[in-house]
C-alpha cells in the first residue's frame, strides 16, 4: 500500500527542464562530446508529499537529485524552491536555503568522516548555520539522536563502531537537525538488510507525518517505493518517461518500460502467475543516445516513428503523463453545454 497522499497540493518545489551534460575531453583538454546524464526532466513536489524516482542503473536518477540541489552545477533548467530558482541565487544566498534543502546518502559509512564523532558530524551542521548557542548544540544533537532511535551515549562514538543501520540513522539524523522542508534520499536503504530497510522506511515516513517533510525518494526497488511515494517518476537514459499517483502507475502503467519494470516485480505467492516483459539488448551509452525514443531500441512496441520522432509527454490520465507515441492521450474535455 502506498503512503497517503499529501493535502496540500501546493507545489514545494517544481523542477523545469533540468539538464546535466558532462564534458567528454581529449588529450588536449578540448570538448569533443557531452555525456547526456539528465536530460530535460521537469517534475514538481508538494509540501508533505513523498516523490518516488526510479529506473535502472545509470539512468540519471542520483544526478537528478544531486543536480537539483546544486552539489553539482546544473547545465540548464530552473529548479524552483518556495517560489525561488535555485540555479540564479549566489553562494551566500543557496546557503540560506540550503537550511531547508538536506540529503540522505547511499553510503552512509562514506558520507561521514570516520576521524569525527557522531555528535561532532552532526553538530557541524549548527556551527555552519549559526543555529543555537555553543553550550546548547549538545543538546540539540542528543535530541535528534533520540528522534531517530539512538541513545544519548552514541553522542561520542566514531562511525566504525556502528552497524550499516546506525549509520543510515546517523545521516538521517544529520540532516533533519536543521529543520528541513525537504530531503533527498539517493538510494538510502538499497544498501540495507530487508528488515533494517523496514524500520528505516518506517522512521521516514514517521518523520514526515510529525513534520510535514517532502522527500525525493531514489531508488531502484519499486517494492519500496511504492510502499512510501504518492507520485512516482520513472527514469530512463537521463529522460522521464512516466510519471503517475502510485497506485495508478501500477494498476494501469502506460510506458513499455514502466510495464516492464512492473513485471519484473517479485509476487511472494508462489502460485500467483504473472508474464515477465523481457527486455532485449543493452541500455545505449549517454553519451550516445539513440534517436526518436531513447528507449526505441530495446521496446518490444517500437514503430518506425519511434526511431526518429522524440515523443511528447502526454497525458493519459488525471495527474498521469507518459513520454510515449502508443500512450493513449486523455480525451479533451467536452464543451460546456448552451
Amino acid at each position: 500500500m502506498s503512503a497517503e497522499p499529501a493535502n496540500d497540493a501546493a507545489p514545494l518545489l517544481e523542477v523545469h527542464g533540468l539538464k546535466k551534460y558532462f564534458p567528454v575531453t581529449d588529450a588536449l583538454g578540448r570538448v569533443r562530446a557531452e555525456v547526456k546524464a539528465v536530460d530535460d526532466v521537469s517534475f514538481r513536489i508538494a509540501a508533505g508529499e513523498t516523490y518516488g524516482l526510479v529506473g535502472e542503473s545509470g539512468c540519471g536518477k542520483s544526478t537528478t537529485g544531486r543536480a537539483l540541489l546544486r552539489l553539482i552545477e546544473p547545465t540548464a533548467g530552473a529548479v524552483i524552491f518556495e517560489g525561488r530558482d535555485l540555479n540564479g541565487l549566489s553562494r551566500r544566498d543557496l546557503r540560506e536555503v540550503r537550511r531547508h534543502l538536506q540529503m540522505v546518502f547511499q553510503d552512509p559509512y562514506s558520507s561521514l568522516n570516520p576521524r569525527k564523532t557522531v555528535g561532532a558530524s552532526i553538530k557541524e551542521a549548527l556551527t555552519i548555520h549559526g543555529i543555537g548557542s555553543r553550550s546548547g548544540r549538545k543538546e540539540m544533537v542528543l535530541e535528534v539522536l533520540a528522534r531517530v532511535g539512538l541513545q544519548s551515549e552514541h553522542y561520542d562514538r566514531l562511525p566504525h563502531e556502528f552497524s550499516g543501520g546506525q549509520r543510515q540513522r546517523i545521516g538521517l539524523a544529520r540532516a533533519l537537525i536543521l529543520g528541513p522542508r525537504l530531503a533527498v534520499c539517493d538510494e538510502s536503504v538499497s544498501a540495507l538488510d530487508v528488515s533494517v530497510q523496514s524500520q528505516i522506511i518506517n522512521l521516514l515516513m514517521r518523520i514526515q507525518r510529525e513534520e510535514r517533510l517532502s522527500y525525493l525518494f531514489i531508488a531502484h526497488d519499486l517494492s519500496v517505493v511504492r510502499h512510501i511515494s504518492n507520485r512516482i517518476g520513472v527514469m530512463y537514459l537521463g529522460r522521464l518517461v512516466e510519471e503517475a499517483p502510485t497506485d495508478r502507475l501500477f494498476s494501469a502503467p502506460g510506458h513499455p518500460y514502466t510495464q516492464a519494470l512492473i513485471s519484473a516485480i517479485p509476487v511472494p505467492d508462489p502460485t500467483a502467475k504473472r508474464q515477465r516483459i523481457a527486455l532485449t539488448g543493452e541500455i545505449p551509452s549517454p553519451l550516445n543516445p539513440p534517436s526518436g525514443c531513447v528507449f526505441h531500441t530495446r521496446c518490444p512496441l517500437a514503430q518506425p516513428q519511434c526511431r526518429t520522432i522524440v515523443p511528447e509527454r502526454r497525458r493519459i490520465a488525471p495527474d498521469h503523463f507518459a513520454a510515449c507515441h502508443l500512450a493513449e492521450a486523455e480525451p479533451a474535455a467536452a464543451p460546456p453545454a448552451a
